[in-house]
């Protein structure tokens, strides 16, 4: 009986902490717009530095300096979905270039 409920122990407590970071994630607003988003990288940037400065007094190690990142969430927030539909609108126009770039190949080799 305690292996058939082992696998399903393991199930649901997969399924508990994917729920619960998808709950924190959702009630913190990173799934929100980019200016929410930029509010809670503020928010985290400000709470970070002193839980690990709390942790290292803890545990008793040194951690390495963290790099400093030039990164905005606003200017970047879909940029990946602004290049994907700037790649398909531009496409059939560059098909047709790259098509008639091959039939002038061909009849070049032809002659």
């Amino acid at each position: 009986m305690a292996a058939k409920l082992l696998p399903v122990l393991k199930l649901a407590t997969k399924v508990t902490i994917a729920g619960g970071a998808l709950y924190v994630t959702y009630d913190s607003g990173l799934l929100g717009g980019s200016e929410q988003g930029s509010e809670v990288l503020g928010k985290a940037k400000a709470a970070i530095p002193p839980a690990v400065d709390e942790w290292v007094k803890y545990f008793g190690f040194e951690l390495p300096a963290v790099p400093k990142i030039g990164f905005s969430p606003v200017e970047a927030w879909n940029s990946g979905v602004q290049s994907s539909i700037s790649a398909l609108s531009s496409g059939p126009t560059a098909l047709g270039g790259y098509t008639n770039q091959g039939l002038q190949y061909l009849k070049d080799l032809t002659k």
